[in-house]
């Protein structure tokens, strides 16, 4: 995957990685200011939720925030998951997801359809 990144006012804002943009995409927060992850600005927020937006699904799959080894959450999500294409018509990114979250084609059949498929 290549480095996430959002151009604003011919300002191209870049990500480290998957952990990286996360932390900068969310609201300001205190901790998050004083761990020195939040973004450092307003505009660097919204380059994030941008990049966030563009991201591909699969990136969640291929990228790990938290380690394996030191985390069951993330043991069971790559352990039980089988990547089956999430929606039709969402691009299978976060943004398309979350267009068609919200759009009338996201029925209680098709939310069904969303369960995860045990590996």
């Amino acid at each position: 995957m290549s480095l996430p990144h959002h151009t604003i006012d011919g300002v191209t804002y870049g990500f480290r990685d998957l952990k990286d943009l996360l932390a900068k995409a969310t609201p300001a927060r205190a901790g998050d200011e004083l761990a020195g992850i939040a973004a450092r600005s307003s505009v660097e927020r919204v380059a994030a939720q941008m990049a966030l937006a563009d991201l591909p699904l699969t990136a969640f799959l291929n990228e790990t925030v938290v380690p394996y080894e030191s985390d069951e959450v993330t043991r069971l999500i790559f352990d039980t998951h089988e990547f089956v294409g999430v929606c039709s018509g969402c691009q299978s990114t976060v943004g398309g997801l979350r267009d068609w979250l919200l759009s009338y084609d996201a029925t209680p059949e098709s939310l069904a359809a969303l369960a995860w498929v045990d590996a």
